[in-house]
């Protein structure tokens, strides 16, 4: 009995018996082999980043950013920049071509063209921001009203909005001017409010599809007030579509400006503004056409960039692209 006991004892017992220190570090190597490691998560842009990230894709839109920016920086250092004074005449040099004194000629009045255009950026830029401007505030602030509360007061407002739409923008500015007198004022008041309804059914269209989501709820729940939501969540998560339109709006208002300056009712002379400009150079179209043409170019050229611009924006804050 004995001798089967200690055989049995012999067959459970371990051969070779690790030493202490043998099962410490094995014991070590399996805690570091099961042990988790942790890995840090991909720092998230944020949405400013994001937006310039598509952006930057789209080289169009890079080139008439660029081009916007030369255009803007010349209008700030116009003083600095032009060789000459934009009422500076020299009336022996009257309707000259280009020439290494004046690179762009000289108008009918010896006055040079690329000073003056210069300075006509200045004026044109004005009127396109604060039209614009102009334009946002009253729409943004009629539509989110008309697409936050609905009822009555969206069908006044929209109502309203509708027979402005029914009038075109440039009829309804040149009303607006012929009433109220030409001028720089009143032609960027003129501009800005025949905008207003685009912008008001465009921000009326987004608060519709904001104003049920669930942190807007979770505003009112807390007790927050109607304008304080509004202003305060409401139309800061509506900017995309108003930054786009905005964009191209610039560039509407400036060739609106530019047609009313045209036909005479918008900016008055001596002030360079290049719709007047391009309305004085029509009559030597055939012996000095160069009066006119830069004019236009440079209508053509802040147009365009404006678009591309504009057009690389909406991509840029189209959350369907999003990756």
């Amino acid at each position: 009995m004995n001798k089967e006991m200690d055989k049995e004892a012999m067959r459970t017992k371990p051969l070779n018996p690790p030493a202490s220190g043998a099962s410490i570090e094995e014991g070590s190597e399996a805690a570091s082999v099961v042990a988790p490691q942790t890995v840090k998560a991909p720092k998230q842009r944020s949405q400013l980043a994001e937006v310039w990230r598509r952006l930057r894709k789209n080289k169009m839109a890079i080139f008439g950013l660029i081009v916007i920016t030369i255009i803007i920086f010349t209008a700030i250092f116009a003083e600095q920049i032009a060789p000459y004074g934009y009422q500076t005449q020299n009336l022996r040099r009257i309707a000259e071509s280009p020439s290494k004194d004046h690179w762009l000629g000289t108008d009918e009045l010896g006055r040079d063209i690329f000073s003056r255009i210069i300075f006509g950026t200045r004026v044109s830029l004005q009127v396109g921001f604060v039209a614009v401007s102009i334009s946002v505030i009253m729409g943004g602030f009629l539509g989110s009203l008309a697409g936050y509360y609905g009822g009555k007061l969206d069908n006044v407002i929209m109502r309203t909005m509708d027979i402005l739409l029914a009038i075109p923008s440039i009829l309804l500015a040149i009303a607006i001017v012929s009433a109220f007198g030409g001028g720089l004022v009143n032609v960027m008041i003129a501009v800005g409010i025949s905008s207003i309804p685009v912008y008001a059914r465009i921000v009326k269209a987004s608060v519709i599809s904001i104003k049920e989501q669930e942190f807007i709820e979770a505003a009112r729940a807390v007790g927050a007030k109607d304008l304080r939501i509004i202003f305060k969540h409401v139309l800061p998560n509506s900017m995309a579509p108003i930054i786009v339109q905005g964009t191209i709006g610039v560039a509407n208002a400036i060739l609106s400006a530019a047609g009313l300056s045209f036909i005479g009712l918008g900016i008055q002379p001596p002030t360079p503004e290049w719709g007047a400009m391009l309305s004085g150079g029509r009559m030597f179209i055939r012996t000095a056409p160069h009066i006119a043409t830069f004019p236009g170019v440079a209508i053509m050229i802040t147009i365009f960039a404006l678009n591309l611009l504009g057009d690389g924006m909406r991509d840029a804050l189209d959350p369907r692209l999003k990756q």
